[in-house]
C-alpha cells in the first residue's frame, strides 16, 4: 500500500500477499485484502497514454468492466490495520471525467472459480473489459479481441510499460501462428529472494548480492545454520514454500542454463522436465534443504519470517507483498530483497505473473473498452493501484520508479527490476496438469522417495502423455 511516512508519518499495515497467478495461465493476482492509510492523498490527474484532449466526447455509452479479487466499489477500512483504501469508484469518476458521455459499470468478483465465471461472461458478452490472468485459455477459444489493430491505429506507445510486461501476456488465438497481444498489463507481480539482514550481521556474513548465484546462496545458508553466535538461538540458512518447490526448482534450472521447454499451445508444446539441468537443479534444492527447518515442505519452522524473532536467514521465493507485512511488524529495514535466478543466455528467469486487461470478442463497446485499456496505463490509474491496492498490485509502468512513494521503499528497486526480467513468453506449463505432475515428483525427491533422475523422468513421461491427449 501507499507508504506516506515521509509526508504524514502514517505507517502502513498490510497483510502479505498470497498470489495466485497464474500466470499466464499462471499465477493470478492475490486475494489478500488491500489496505491504505492514506485517506487524504492529493488528487492526481490521469493523462492517458495516447488519448488526446477534446475527442473524448465522441465516445459514449455504457462500459462494463470486470475485476477479479478483493476490489470494492466504495471505500473500505481494513479490520486489522484500521487503514482505509479508496474504492474503484475513483477510477469510474476519473474515466467519466475524461469521457463525459461514458458510464462505467463494474462487475466485481472474487477469486473463487473466477476462470469458470469469466468463461461464462465472455461467452454471453456480459462485459466489455475483462481481467484475465488466465488469458491463454480464453484466447485459444477466440473469446478475446486482438489488440494489434487498436495499437497501430492510435500509435499507442507500449514503451510506457516495464520491459517484458507486454510480451509476458502475449498469447495465441485459433488462427495465430505465433503469440500476439490480446491483453495489456495493469497488475504487476513477481517473486524475489528475501533475506534477514539482522541474522547476516549476527553471523558476520556479507549480505546477499543483488543477483546472487547458486553457490552464494548455498554457502551463506550453510554458514548461518546452527546456533546463532549472538542470540544463542537455533538458526536455519534458508526456507521455501513447499507448494512452490517445483517453481523454485525450475528457477534453479534456469540459473544452470536450462528452460521449462518450448512451444505455446498444448498440441505443440515440448517440455524439458528430464533435462540434465533439471536433474542438477533438483539435486541442488535437495542439498539446500539440509539448511532448512525440518517441516519446510509442510510450511513449518519459518512461521516467524518477517518478524523480529525470525530464525531463518533466506527465503528463496516470496511475493513482493512482503514489504507490507514487514512494515506491519516494524521490520521494513531488516528484510531485504534480491533477484531470483536467471538464465545466463537469455538474462531472464522465473514465471511471469500479474493480471492483464482484455477486450471481449463479443464486447458491445470495443472502442470505449480500448480507451479503458489505455487509461489503465496512465499514472493516475497505476498510482491508484499502488496506493489503494498494493496488497495485490505492483506498478507495471516505468514512470513508477520516479514516484516518491516507490523510491522511499528501498526494496522496490529490486522488485521493479525483477518484473522486467521475468521469462517471457510465459511458462505455459503452469496453466495445467504438467505443473501438478512436476510438483508431485519434486516433492517425492525432497521426501527421499525418488532420486532426482527418476523423478524428473517420471514427470517428463507423465506430462508428455497428458499433452498428447489435449
Amino acid at each position: 500500500m501507499y507508504n506516506n511516512r515521509k509526508r504524514n508519518g502514517t505507517v502502513i499495515s498490510l497483510l502479505t500477499m498470497t498470489m495466485l497467478l497464474a500466470a499466464c495461465g499462471s499465477n493470478a493476482a492475490t486475494n489478500a485484502p488491500p489496505s491504505n492509510g492514506n485517506t487524504s492523498a492529493p488528487p492526481v490527474t490521469a493523462e492517458s497514454n495516447d488519448t488526446a484532449e477534446g475527442g473524448n466526447a465522441d465516445l459514449s455509452g455504457t462500459l462494463k468492466v470486470q475485476l477479479v479479487g478483493d476490489f470494492s466499489m466504495e471505500d473500505k477500512t481494513d479490520a486489522i490495520s484500521g487503514n482505509t483504501s479508496r474504492g474503484v469508484k475513483v477510477l469510474k469518476e476519473e474515466f467519466e471525467k475524461q469521457y463525459p458521455n461514458a458510464n462505467v459499470e463494474f462487475i466485481l468478483m472474487g477469486w473463487d472459480n473466477y476462470n469458470e465465471k469469466t468463461q461464462t461472461m465472455l461467452q454471453s458478452g456480459a462485459a466489455d473489459v475483462y481481467q484475465v490472468p488466465g488469458i491463454a485459455t480464453f484466447t485459444e477459444q477466440g473469446l478475446l479481441e486482438p489488440l494489434k489493430p487498436y495499437i497501430e491505429r492510435d500509435n499507442f506507445d507500449l514503451g510506457v510499460y516495464l520491459d517484458g510486461q507486454v510480451d509476458g501476456w502475449r498469447t495465441m488465438g485459433p488462427d495465430d501462428q505465433e503469440p500476439q497481444i490480446y491483453g495489456l498489463p495493469f497488475i504487476g507481480d513477481t517473486r524475489v529472494i528475501v533475506y534477514d539482514s539482522q541474522l547476516f550481521e549476527d553471523w558476520g556474513v556479507e549480505p546477499l548480492s543483488e543477483s546472487p548465484t547458486l553457490d552464494e546462496i548455498m554457502e551463506k545458508a550453510a554458514a548461518m545454520t546452527g546456533t546463532n553466535p549472538k542470540t544463542g538461538e537455533q538458526n536455519y540458512g534458508l526456507a521455501y514454500k513447499g507448494s512452490d518447490a517445483a517453481d523454485t526448482v525450475m528457477n534453479i534450472n534456469e540459473a544452470l542454463g536450462g528452460q521449462w521447454g518450448e512451444g505455446f499451445l498444448w498440441q505443440s508444446m515440448k517440455l524439458e522436465f528430464d533435462s540434465d539441468t533439471m536433474i542438477q537443479a533438483m539435486d541442488w534444492l535437495k542439498e539446500a534443504t539440509k539448511y532448512a527447518p525440518a517441516g519446510v515442505l509442510a510450511g513449518q519452522g519459518f512461521e516467524n519470517f518477517l518478524r523480529d524473532n525470525n530464525n531463518v536467514a533466506i527465503h528463496l521465493r516470496m511475493p513482493p507483498g512482503f514489504i507490507n507485512e514487514a512494515e506491519t511488524f516494524g521490520q521494513e529495514d531488516r528484510y531485504q530483497a534480491a533477484l531470483l535466478f536467471k538464465n545466463p543466455t537469455t538474462g531472464t528467469g522465473s514465471m511471469f505473473a500479474g493480471s492483464p486487461f482484455s477486450i471481449g470478442a463479443s464486447a458491445n463497446n470495443k472502442d470505449l473498452a480500448w480507451e479503458w485499456l489505455k487509461f489503465s496505463s496512465s499514472e493516475m490509474f497505476q498510482q491508484y493501484m499502488w496506493t489503494d491496492q498494493r496488497s495485490h498490485s505492483m506498478p507495471v509502468i516505468k514512470a513508477a520508479a520516479d514516484w516518491d512513494s516507490v523510491k522511499e521503499i528501498p526494496q522496490m528497486e529490486v522488485i521493479l527490476k525483477s518484473m522486467s526480467q521475468l521469462w517471457t513468453p510465459r511458462y505455459p506449463y503452469r496453466a495445467g496438469q504438467p505443473r501438478y505432475i512436476l510438483s508431485e515428483n519434486v516433492e517425492r525427491v525432497l521426501l527421499g522417495e525418488l532420486s532426482a533422475a527418476d523423478a524428473m523422468k517420471k514427470a517428463q513421461e507423465e506430462s508428455a502423455k497428458w499433452l498428447k491427449q489435449q
